[in-house]
């Protein structure tokens, strides 16, 4: 499952997901954030494939950037989660999306989407997936993005196995 939100920042995302015990804050009778579920869309890659779609650049791994706000614990060292049952291994994690991830999504035109979603169509990730059916995502992102940027807000990825 991943969820994409807006938030003013880190500290009302952990606020949120601790009241939720770290579901997502798009879930339940009162959704917490504003938001867009966006089932197996992580942000490095596929998301990423998107970024370089509206780019009309290659995909790179760096592309979309992230800085990880939950768990609420320190991230693992280089060596990876020490806890075999840590919150680092079993999630639910939330990413920080980077400023320029958030402008790129919201700068899509209305009239671009069937465009850019033919080309993101074409990352091997979605698997054959047609521009028809993507162009909702990409309308629902975009969108997201734009009320994102007009509060000042940035974007924020939920995930969990």
């Amino acid at each position: 499952m991943t969820d994409y939100f807006r938030a003013a920042d880190a500290a009302v995302v952990r606020r949120v997901l601790e009241a939720a015990d770290g579901g997502s804050p798009l879930l339940g009778p009162q959704r917490a954030l504003d938001g867009v579920e966006a089932k197996g869309l992580d942000p490095t890659v596929v998301l990423g494939q998107l970024v370089a779609a509206v780019r009309q650049v290659p995909w790179a791994v760096d592309l979309v950037g992230d800085t990880p706000v939950w768990p609420a614990t320190t991230p693992p060292g280089r060596d990876g989660p020490e806890d075999e049952d840590g919150p680092w291994l079993t999630g639910p994690w939330v990413f920080e999306l980077d400023a320029g991830t958030r402008d790129t999504l919201a700068a899509i035109p209305d009239e671009d989407i069937p465009a850019v979603a033919a080309r993101w169509a074409r990352a091997e990730e979605l698997h054959g997936a047609s521009a028809e059916s993507l162009c909702p995502v990409v309308g629902d992102l975009a969108g997201l993005a734009r009320r994102a940027r007009v509060a000042g807000d940035l974007l924020y990825c939920w995930t969990c196995l």
